[in-house]
């Protein structure tokens, strides 16, 4: 009987043992569970970096101390012979610490967790948080230093000859695979990183741009003719090449016609069927600027003829034929556009006398003739030179003396329009134009006020100002047989604009010249120096801006002729046509002879 007993007691025994060995088990996992919990899990490391068994503010700031600045370090690319360096916290790339601890940190009970972590060691990501905004900016930043745009072909048309210049390709930095190598690089060891380049090719093709060409060939080869009601024109190939351009418009270079120069071919021709308009102008009544109205023409459209030849460019000599209905030709400025252009108080008024000659009166009228009415809007650069044309018979200019090599004097077309460019200046100056190139005679001339005058040479140099302000400028001129006067029309800026005059200084003494040529003219001499003139502009009676502008006047020869001629001792010519001295005169005159710029009437309160 008590053998019988025995087995199950056994097996009681047993049964308590393993459950003794069960909850020993579960224990030390428990206490393995409460020693780690909500700390991160032992053996841990981040890219090298021991974090385990630490609590999570321990492990976040050891990961800022240490990988934080790992991340940090500057980062290298190269893009050809070129190489950028960026820190990548400045490019929005940095580590976030807390997401890389959270995600090592115990949560919850896992037993398999707690034996792994009881026997090994494991080695997480770090988390990198990318501003998207920033890493563009900076990504972006190299790409405009490095990126070569396409060249696009290039037609161009003239009288003589058509020529194209094909396009090549460009090349740019890809911008998102740069993003992501500068991400992936943060964590590694530190290497030059090459930029990836991409091709970008022209948006014309080649074959589109021969295509171009022979549209081009075409549209040259034969005239066109224009019928105007019972009135055929026939506009010459010259004139279409004269009009005729090409512009990159999507994939393709498009032809474009220039209106006005193909109406401009046959307005002769078509007199009988049009009746011209006129443009807005002003007059002055009672010392203010007046509109005069604008008056609508009639005729052909520059549009609408310019679109009708556009459409047989390609087509064969006996289809260029094309029919354009009358219709109206509207002025380029209108009577609403001229009130509305604050063309309303004078700006300044100069008047620059000189010595009547009558090539002087010849030049510098015509100047002042081309000069007159000009309307300069806002922005707009004024070129001495494009407005008074080339000094040629045709454009209306004679022969008188000008300033030639080594400052000796002599005669060519356009003498005395020096006279005209100074009056223009100096007018400009006290109108608050925007000085742009101006250039003084290279010898003082002393009817001139010294660092306030201006010469042109053609080809050579120019005068130019530009209209800073934020309306229109209208300039008048007004001649008479030894003065011409400039003024300026607009919306005064400022009360008033003087000149400061300061002292002459590095005086150059005159070099003797002896000539025996039967040219020779005798010449006094004329001392060189230095001036600095301020530009003061002044509001409510207080200086605003100053502004000094430095000639440098070299020394005039003092010319003897061996041979002497029946002529004056002294010449005072007006022009420097074709001087290519450096600019500088020198001078007699005291500043209290120096003429003084017209006073403009203060506004109306």
């Amino acid at each position: 009987m008590s053998e019988q007993t025995s087995t199950p007691a056994i097996s009681r025994r047993i049964l308590i043992l393993v459950g003794i060995g069960i909850a020993a088990v579960i224990a030390v996992f428990m206490g393995i569970f409460v020693a780690t919990n909500d700390s991160v899990r032992p053996g841990t490391t981040v890219s090298g970096v021991a974090i385990g068994g630490m609590n999570p503010d321990e492990a976040i700031y050891v990961l800022e101390e240490s990988l934080g600045a790992k991340v940090n370090r500057k980062l290298e690319i190269s893009v050809g012979d070129q190489v950028f360096e960026v820190r990548p916290r400045a490019a929005g790339i940095t580590l976030d610490a807390q997401a890389t601890v959270a995600q090592a940190t115990n949560s919850g009970f896992n037993p398999l967790r707690v034996v792994t972590d009881l026997i090994g060691s494991h080695d997480i990501e770090p988390v990198i948080t990318v501003d998207q905004s920033a890493l563009t900016d900076s990504v972006a930043s190299i790409a405009d230093v490095v990126n070569l745009n396409p060249i696009e072909p290039k037609l161009s048309v003239t009288k003589n000859k058509i020529t194209l210049a094909q396009g090549s390709d460009g090349l740019e930095v890809d911008q998102e695979a740069l993003s992501a190598q500068l991400i992936s690089a943060v964590t590694q060891t530190r290497s030059t990183i090459t930029a990836p380049l991409k091709v970008t090719p022209p948006r014309v093709s080649t074959t589109d741009a021969l295509n171009a060409e022979k549209l081009a060939e075409q549209a040259v080869a034969n005239p066109v003719n224009v019928s105007v009601g019972e009135i055929t024109a026939t506009i010459p190939p010259e004139t279409i090449a004269r009009a005729l351009s090409f512009t990159t418009q999507g994939s393709q270079l498009s032809p474009e016609l220039d209106g006005a120069i193909l109406h401009a071919s046959i307005a002769n021709q078509l007199k009988r069927a049009e009746q011209p308009g006129r443009n807005a102008s002003f007059k002055i009544v009672n010392g203010s600027p007046v509109v005069v109205p604008s008056v609508v023409g009639s005729g052909v459209s520059d549009g609408e003829l310019a679109t009708a030849v556009l459409g047989v460019l390609s087509a064969p000599e006996n289809d260029r034929n094309v029919s354009v209905p009358l219709g109206t030709r509207d002025p380029e400025l209108t009577t609403a556009e001229a009130q509305q252009l604050g063309i309303n108080d004078k700006l300044s008024s100069f008047t620059q006398k000189f010595v009547y000659a009558p090539y002087r009166v010849t030049n510098i009228g015509q100047a002042a003739e081309y000069v007159n009415n000009k309307i300069l809007m806002p922005g707009e650069t004024f070129s001495m030179n494009d407005t008074i044309k080339e000094r040629t018979v045709k454009n209306g200019y004679t022969v008188g003396t000008i300033i030639g090599p080594g400052g000796v004097f002599e005669d060519a077309l356009g003498g005395g329009v020096s006279a005209a460019t100074t009056a223009v200046w100096t007018a400009a100056f006290f109108a608050g134009m925007e000085r742009t190139d101006t250039r003084a005679h290279s010898l003082y001339i002393s009817r001139y006020q010294p660092g306030l005058e201006a010469t042109v040479a053609w080809g050579v140099f120019d005068m130019k100002f530009t209209n800073d302000s934020p309306n229109a400028v209208l300039i008048k001129t007004k001649m008479t047989n030894s003065s011409m006067k400039v003024t300026f029309w607009g919306t005064r800026q400022y009360d008033s604009i003087e000149a400061d005059f300061g002292e002459r200084v590095n005086i150059k003494q005159p070099k003797k010249i002896v000539m025996t040529n039967k040219q020779c003219t005798p010449q006094a001499g004329i001392e060189g120096f230095t001036i600095t003139v301020d530009r003061v502009f002044i509001n409510n009676g207080e200086e605003v801006i100053r502004e000094p502008m430095t000639t440098i006047y070299n020394a005039g020869p003092k010319v003897v002729c061996k041979k002497k001629k029946p002529k004056p001792d002294i010449l005072d010519p007006e022009g420097a046509e074709f001087d290519n001295n450096s600019p500088g005169p020198s001078a007699s005159e005291s500043a209290s002879a120096r003429p003084k710029p017209d006073k403009p009437k203060k506004p109306a309160n």
